[in-house]
């Protein structure tokens, strides 16, 4: 359903001075030395889809996940505790457009599809219909993994992506 594109691998050798030296201190961190980008961010975004999953057998979970909110890279490196929180957001902003782009634009998608998500969980729940509710939440979890496994891909080096049409088709609008 989504394309596949062989991995981009940046021309090192034209790397600026600043992204080479930058590459260096990265060695031994969990941000990839080629994207500059670090798969913790991820785990953000997992925590949503559990708690989507969750939905259907425990419908008051769903006042837990209204509470998830969209969290930048940098707020969330801030956040987290890491000691290398500081050197991953600095990596981040300077991760190479042909990583940072596709991957920016998979987080964008991946919270629309979490506030579609909650408000199609939200209406079926008030309609009381279960079957809805539990193909909702289906629906949205599965859609969100498909995103962070595309984001993670994009942060290891490859650049799959998504279509906004199909994230529509699989969402019901």
């Amino acid at each position: 359903m989504h394309a596949i594109c062989e991995p981009v691998v940046p021309d090192k050798s034209e790397a600026p001075a600043a992204g080479s030296g930058l590459r260096d201190r990265l060695a031994g961190t969990n941000v990839n030395q080629d994207t500059f980008l670090a798969t913790d961010y991820l785990n953000h975004f997992n925590e949503i889809v559990m708690l989507l999953e969750m939905v259907p057998d425990m419908p008051e979970i769903l006042d837990e996940a209204k509470e998830w909110q969209p969290k930048s890279y940098a707020a969330h490196f801030r956040d987290s505790g890491l000691s290398d929180a500081e050197l991953t957001i600095e990596a981040y902003d300077n991760a190479p457009p042909e990583f940072r782009d596709p991957f920016d634009e998979t987080v964008e998608k991946m919270e629309a599809v979490v506030a579609r998500g909650i408000e199609r969980i939200e209406a079926a729940l008030a309609a009381e219909r279960a079957e809805e509710l539990a193909g909702a939440a289906a629906s949205a979890s599965r859609l969100l993994q498909r995103l962070v496994d595309i984001a993670s891909a994009i942060i290891h080096g490859d650049t799959p992506s998504l279509e906004q049409s199909e994230i529509d088709e699989l969402l019901g609008g």
